[in-house]
């Protein structure tokens, strides 16, 4: 059963960076897909980016390619989300997700987060 735990959200200005990190309580976390997804309220979860087992590929949300640039460092457990140029738009929960493959897809995901706020001001 793989835990996760995201770190990292807070209130930033528009323009401003923020940088999630997800740790994750499991064994090999380099057989995992990990994504992070987000939730504003009266929205659906929506997918922001994917990283593969081994970090060779990334997937990202037209809406923040250029801004946000997810990563991983499996020795550690981590998954970070780099977020840049942030906009009133991008405010919303973030959850870390875990799955057997990267997928925009929610139900593709076997183990979430409990989310991290981030709110952007304008």
């Amino acid at each position: 059963q793989v835990q996760l735990v995201e770190s990292g959200g807070g209130l930033v200005q528009a323009g401003g960076s923020l940088r999630l990190s997800c740790a994750a309580s499991v064994r090999t976390i380099s057989n995992y897909a990990m994504s992070w997804f987000r939730q504003a309220p009266g929205k659906e979860r929506e997918f922001v980016a994917a990283i593969s087992g081994h970090g060779r590929n990334t997937y990202y949300r037209d809406s923040v390619k250029g801004r946000f640039t997810i990563s991983r460092d499996n020795a550690k457990n981590t998954v970070d989300l780099q977020m840049n140029s942030l906009k009133p738009e991008d405010t919303a929960i973030y959850y870390c997700a875990a799955g057997p493959v990267v997928s925009e897809n929610r139900r593709a995901y076997t183990a979430w987060g409990q989310g991290t706020q981030v709110t952007v001001s304008s």
